[in-house]
């Protein structure tokens, strides 16, 4: 080689490597120019997707320490070199950039966030205001004109407490409609279960003391409800009324059994102490657990497991200031109760700052202490949490592992050339209809060792003959991939960026024939066969027995029943056929009782709607009927059969 035979350097690197210096001196004058105030800082990256939200005590300090250091190889490296762009937004003190951050955190969703997924849907118990109040299941906004008790950790707490409330107290728990058209008792008063004020079994008085009795129970007032029952039952007693004083002891026992079970000690509980969270988090194995465990009204109502995302990503940009666990643990704090009324006392395992419950104090209006080495009874409802999270997080990671070799088997199973397992991608479809009506396809989508039910899809199919599943597959496997090619296309290799990346693994349930019309599209389309697999029914259609069918000329592969690659394919044909079914179903309902178009069509109520669907069979029939046929349906006049028949075509 001569002196003049030089290697040049790549346009197109040349330019990247130029647009990056760039970005970086651009960023550095930004930061240069940040004031020394209270804020809250965001990250983005050259797709405008946040990366990092962040709160600082002084925005030109903590923002600057990201670009001053030289972070190699590491997490809060590799957030840093994808930076193109950020955003300040100052506030007046801390505490309002804690609130801020958070709130930020749960609308965008970044990555290298601790995020908890919002689920704010706690149930309640609702006593509904009535001349005889009833007890029900509530999940929803409160509201002031009843009385709700909770929140509870699951739909199985409330029901428990609504069957002790019936065991105990007998408050009725029917709808509206049907108390006011009882004629005799029902079930529930024969099993003594409630005490039928709907045919005046029971006084308007008595049956307001039972109400006051069950909301001081709910309240905390356990042991004054049963002083109160036990005096009730010797006075029946002393006056020879026998068959009334056993059935106070028979609900005494009851109540007596339930807070045996709590093993609680009320003397050592202040009022405000009936009120309680209790916070458990452990950090392993790269996953986080917050078990949230609940006491309201002095009772143990059960606990809940949290596991938060991008555990190991928020840590690494976080530093060493605080432990992992408590860096998770003030995050459930700041975005579980944010917006939420809280109780007055969290008993946590691990320290949070006290300027985070400031801030949620003053959010929320409520004054919140937390009690970090509790005592007595406050010390096992604690290690019951710990005890929960330990166990929790341990089936999680245990599961996980078994779903990471199940994702290694089907790899290793089918010889794909994959270099990064957790981001192995497959995505399923499936078609689902009744006799041609509905038609639905469904596409599900398997990474990161687990379904991602968020990017679930489904896709209604129109303009082809009712029950040709092939036109189906075709048309969904067009709409999903077309405009995915092109960006494949235009950036010039596959997987180039998140937004232009193809599946690893392309299912269809279907053998040769839905196979065949896959890979018709993926060639029009010009992308790889060999992503295509279809999931073919062994012989006798009998689980265990399925085949793989290949799109490019491979021959068919029939894995053992008890082998990993094949319960993973299984998991994810089911969970298609699942979707696309349940999908189906909806849009028939909504077809054959709604009406769908029929209710949009002035003169045309309900019976009217109904009289026409029973008549010609569904609204098939319906747009299929002339329009002296619809004329001859009872209450429809000529004009709006004609009104009809223009509003169907």
């Amino acid at each position: 080689m001569t002196p003049d035979d030089t290697i040049p350097v790549p346009e197109r690197a040349s330019d990247d490597l130029a647009a990056a210096q760039g970005t970086r001196e651009r960023l550095l004058a930004e930061v240069a120019g940040l004031p020394g105030l209270p804020g809250v800082y965001r990250y983005f990256d050259a797709q405008g997707q946040v990366l990092y939200v962040g709160k600082a005590r002084d925005l030109k300090k903590r923002v600057s320490s990201y670009f001053q250091k030289d972070l190699g190889g590491t997490r809060i490296g590799l957030m840093v070199s994808r930076i193109a762009r950020l955003e300040t937004t100052v506030v007046r003190s801390e505490a309002e950039a804690l609130l801020l951050e958070n709130n930020l955190i749960k609308a965008l969703d970044p990555k290298f966030n601790i995020l908890f997924r919002d689920d704010k849907s706690y149930p309640y118990l609702k006593l509904v205001s009535h001349g005889f109040p009833r007890v029900a299941y509530y999940r929803g906004a409160v509201d002031r004109k009843h009385r709700y008790f909770g929140p509870y950790p699951g739909a199985w707490a409330v029901k428990e407490t609504i069957q002790l409330i019936q065991k105990v107290f007998r408050l009725r728990t029917c709808e509206d409609t049907v108390f006011a058209n009882r004629s005799r008792p029902c079930l529930l008063y024969q099993i003594r279960r409630c005490s039928a004020p709907c045919v005046g079994f029971i006084s308007h008085e008595d049956y307001a003391r039972d109400v006051r009795d069950t909301e001081r129970f709910l309240l905390g007032e356990q042991q004054q409800v049963v002083d109160e029952l036990q005096a009730q039952m010797m006075a029946h007693a002393e006056v020879l009324e026998f068959e009334r004083a056993a059935e106070l002891r028979n609900r005494i026992s009851a109540l007596a059994k339930v807070l045996h079970q709590q093993s609680m000690d009320e003397s050592s509980l202040s009022a405000a102490g009936k009120e309680v969270d209790i916070l458990a988090v452990k950090v392993a194995g790269g996953r986080a657990c917050v078990n949230l465990a609940m006491v309201r009204g002095g009772r143990h109502l059960g606990d809940r497991a949290f596991f938060p995302a991008h555990v190991d990503e928020a840590t690494a940009v976080a530093g060493e200031e605080l432990s992992a666990e408590q860096l998770v643990l003030q995050a459930f704090v700041a975005q579980h109760y944010l917006g939420s009324a809280p109780p007055p006392l969290l008993v946590l395992s691990h320290p949070v700052d006290k300027s985070l419950l400031a801030a949620l104090s003053g959010q929320t209006g409520v004054k919140i202490t937390a009690l970090h080495q509790p005592r007595e009874q406050r010390r096992i409802w604690l290690d019951m949490a710990i005890t929960g999270c330990e166990l929790a997080l341990a089936r999680l990671l245990a599961e996980e592992g078994s779903q990471r070799e199940r994702t290694r088997a089907l790899v290793d199973a089918l010889d794909l050339a994959i270099d990064e397992l957790d981001t192995f991608r497959v995505e399923c479809f499936d078609i689902s209809h009744t006799a041609g009506e509905a038609t639905q396809a469904s596409c599900v989508v398997y990474e990161e060792h687990r379904m991602q039910n968020a990017q679930y899809r489904r896709f209604n199919i129109d303009g082809i003959t009712g029950g040709d599943d092939y036109a189906a597959m075709r048309q969904v496997l067009t709409r999903r991939y077309a405009k995915l090619a092109e960006l494949v296309a235009a950036e010039g290799a596959r997987g180039a960026t998140a937004a232009a990346r193809l599946p690893d693994l392309v299912l269809v349930d279907g053998g040769r024939g839905q196979v065949s019309m896959a890979r018709e599209v993926f060639g029009e389309l010009g992308l790889d066969l060999s992503l295509i697999a279809g999931v073919e029914k062994g012989e006798g259609r009998k689980v265990g027995l399925e085949e793989l069918v290949f799109a490019d000329g491979r021959d068919k592969l029939a894995l053992p029943p008890d082998s990993a690659a094949l319960m993973l394919i299984a998991q994810i044909r089911d969970e298609a056929h699942r979707f696309a079914i349940t999908g189906m179903r909806a849009k028939r309902a909504s077809v054959r009782t709604s009406g769908s178009r029929l209710e949009d069509i002035p003169g045309v109520g309900p019976k009217k709607r109904a009289k026409l669907l029973q008549r010609f069979g569904g609204v098939r029939g319906v747009t299929a009927a002339s329009v002296d046929d619809l004329a001859t349906v009872e209450g429809i006049s000529r004009d709006l059969a004609e009104d009809i028949y223009r509003a169907l075509h």
